[in-house]
Order: C-alpha cells, then structure tokens, then sequence
C-alpha cells in the first residue's frame, strides 16, 4: 500500500474524506471495523465504515484502500453499496472500544483507551497493534498519566464493560453534524447508544434525537431518568417533542409534560391535539413571529439564529399582536430572499406577501404537499378559522412523512444484488 504512514490512529481517521482514483470524494470514514482474536493476538482490522452521499453506511474492506494519509483516504474506486450490518464477531473501534477500561498487564494498573493505532504487517494485512491509554489520576497528580503500548500489553477487551464512557468517541465526532452522530448512534448496540445518550448534554442530545428513528428516540429517552428526560424534551423542537410523546405509554407521556415547563409543555399539549399526517400536526408552534412595525433589520437579525433550520429561517411572519401562537390575527409573511434587497430601515409591511391563504391545520399531507409545490415554497403558515397564526409547516416535516417510515434507519431491501 503505497503513500501510507507506518502507523495510523484510529480516532484521527473519524470525518475523514475518501476519495476514488480520480480524485472524487466518495464519503468520509465513520469507523474502523476489526474482528478480536484469542490470547494476546492484536485484532485483524477487516475495514472501514464509510458514509457515502446519501447517507448509507457501506463497508470498505482494507483490500480496497489503496492510501491513507494526513488528510484523506484514496480507494481502488471499486465500492459495494449495500448497507452495512455489523455481523456478531466484528467490533467498531470508535464505536465500541474507545473509552473502555482496561487493565495493563505489567502493573494491573486500570486505563481509559483514548485512542488505538493499525499498522500493516508485511503480510500486508492491517492489525490493531497499539493502545493509547490514560491511567486514572493518582493522588498527588493532576491528570493521570497516558501511555502507548502494545495490544498485548493490556487485558481487558473481551469482557463487556457495564457503564462504558464516551468522552473520547464524541471527541472523535465533535465536528459531526447531529443527522450524522445520529446515523451512528443507529448503527451501534443499545447499551452504546444508552452510554453515548448519557455522555452527551442536552441540547447535543436533543438535536441527535430530532434525526434518529422512532424506535431508537422512545429507546434512548427510556434509558434517562425522567427529569432529564423532560429536559431533553423541552430542548427539542415542539413538533419534534410532540412527535415523540405520541409514541410514548399515557402514563409516561403525561409525567414528562408535567415535569417539563408550562409553557413549552403547552405548546407540546396542542400540538397532540392534531392528527399526525394533517398540517396541524405536522407543523412547528415556533416559526419567526414579528408585528408589522418591525423593520427589514429586525427580521434578518432574527433568522440570523443559529438553531432556525433554513427551511424556518427563509419566511417571517407577521401578525398583529399577541406574537406567541396562537397569535392575533395574520397578516402576511415575509419571504427572506426579497427582504435583503430592501433597506435595513423599511418595514417588513411594506413588502410582506398577503395573498397566501395558508394553510388550515385539519388539511392533510397531500393538500399541505400540493400547496407548498403550487406557491414554490419551503414552509407555510396555518391558520385557524379566525385567521390567527398557529404555526408553520416546513418542507423537511412533510418529507419526513411522505417518505417511508423507517427510511432513517432503514436495511437493505431484499434481493439486493450489491453482496458483502
């Protein structure tokens, strides 16, 4: 394998690009897949976990790199696209074995892995060689002292670790975004994904649920204690929140809203009024609300917020007081793209777009699609019969439904011809 340097660390190889012989990034490495060996053998690293532009998790086996460098991955070009399954005897190294405890044979001293290093033999095999350890702090130390050393000479790998950490997995993946943590969250066992969830705060894990499957959102927030689990859902989005309520038994349901704030449990309570696949459930209760003194500046700095998705942040709309919904009567919206080429002085009423009717929030997700593709829009207001805003459908919310229901997270159909 030419261009590749003697040793690599795992960790650094997490976002990093993968690119064909032509030079064309084909996705990025998510994970190192090894199987472990009896005794002291170091572990057989079989390939990589590679996340190509759609999103799909593929695997590249080691046979198929042909470089590894600083900053990026070149492969022979040749990829199979089917899904990847993680089969009983293979082990995800950033995934699974970063942060664990284990004991170093010399001293039976106990480290943290930080990190673990593959280099290839002249059998031109890649094996896991080296273990990056941190031993726990001594008395009179600071930090406790970190160590690289052989793959035999630490034990401890084998055996299932209960409260496994995830400080340094999520060092790995500090920069991902939260659809991308939440593919690889999907990808690991429940009690990772339940150690990961408990490593992460709460506005990080709010937005990973946002993205995950159903079954993996009830799961994880099964696995809190109730009173973090009502402030992860308050984090959330109040259509996203809703969403997952509803999957929830009564009972559990009803202790979450009770223990979360009053307002943001309002907000979740009328959002549970509405059926799901209607525009009344399937809109968000916080859209960008302004009275129609406010001027072009104030809306620019308003979507200027960083937690708006584009889809929120590309309309304001404007109603006559009270601006929390279900608001005073409406009165138009305010499309972002035209606001910039007015002066930041004028007021949005002047250039507001009145002669949508919007949305009712009892129209289903066929009249919200239509509706959205008619007027070439991204989001839409609806409103009551009394003309009162009570929030906003996105395009990405109506995506989310038209699409199969399990296509986060879904496996490969069967009879796919791509083969392992």
């Amino acid at each position: 394998m030419s261009g590749s340097p003697a040793r690599v660390y795992v960790a650094r190889l997490a976002g990093l690009p993968v690119y064909d012989p032509n030079g064309d990034q084909v996705g990025k490495v998510r994970d190192v897949v090894v199987t472990l060996r009896q005794d002291t053998q170091p572990p057989r690293v079989l390939g990589l976990v590679v996340e190509v532009f759609t999103r799909r998790r593929i695997f590249l086996p080691m046979t198929r790199v042909t470089s590894i460098d600083v900053g990026h991955v070149i492969t022979t070009g040749l990829l199979n696209m089917r899904r990847f399954e993680q089969r009983a005897t293979e082990v995800l190294v950033l995934g699974e074995l970063l942060d664990r405890t284990v004991t170093i044979r010399e001293t039976g001293a106990s480290a943290v892995v930080f990190d673990l290093a593959m280099e290839q033999w002249r059998t031109r095999d890649w094996m896991l060689s080296k273990v990056a350890v941190t031993e726990g702090a001594k008395r009179f130390r600071r930090r406790g002292q970190s160590h690289v050393l052989d793959w035999a000479d630490v034990s401890g790998f084998a055996q299932t670790e209960h409260g496994q950490g995830a400080t340094h997995m999520l060092a790995a993946f500090d920069t991902m975004k939260p659809a991308d943590l939440a593919g690889v969250l999907h990808e690991l066992s429940p009690k990772r994904r339940k150690e990961i969830a408990s490593a992460l705060n709460d506005e990080r894990l709010a937005d990973v649920l946002e993205e995950l499957p159903e079954d993996d959102q009830v799961e994880i927030l099964a696995g809190l204690d109730t009173e973090r689990a009502a402030d992860v859902l308050e984090e959330m989005s109040p259509d996203d929140a809703a969403d997952l309520i509803a999957e929830l038994p009564t009972d559990t349901a009803e202790r979450l809203l009770t223990l979360m704030e009053p307002d943001e449990a309002e907000d979740v309570r009328r959002l549970l009024t509405y059926e799901e696949r209607t525009a009344g459930g399937l809109m968000t209760s916080e859209p960008v609300i302004l009275p129609a003194d406010a001027t072009v500046a104030d809306a620019l700095a308003h979507v200027r917020n960083a937690e708006l998705s584009p889809a929120l942040a590309a309309m304001i709309y404007v109603c006559r007081p009270p601006l929390e919904t279900p608001t005073g009567r409406f009165i138009g919206i305010g499309h972002i793209q035209r606001l910039l080429r007015e002066p930041p002085s004028a007021l949005v009423s002047g250039v507001l777009d009145t002669d949508l009717d919007g949305l009712r929030p009892d129209d289903g997700l066929q009249a919200v699609s239509k509706y959205l593709a008619t007027y070439n829009l991204v989001a839409a207001p609806v409103l009551d019969d009394e003309g009162r805003l009570l929030g906003a459908v996105t395009v990405d919310d109506v995506l989310d439904h038209l699409l199969p229901d399990d296509w986060r997270g879904s496996a490969p159909q069967e009879g796919d011809p791509h083969a392992r």
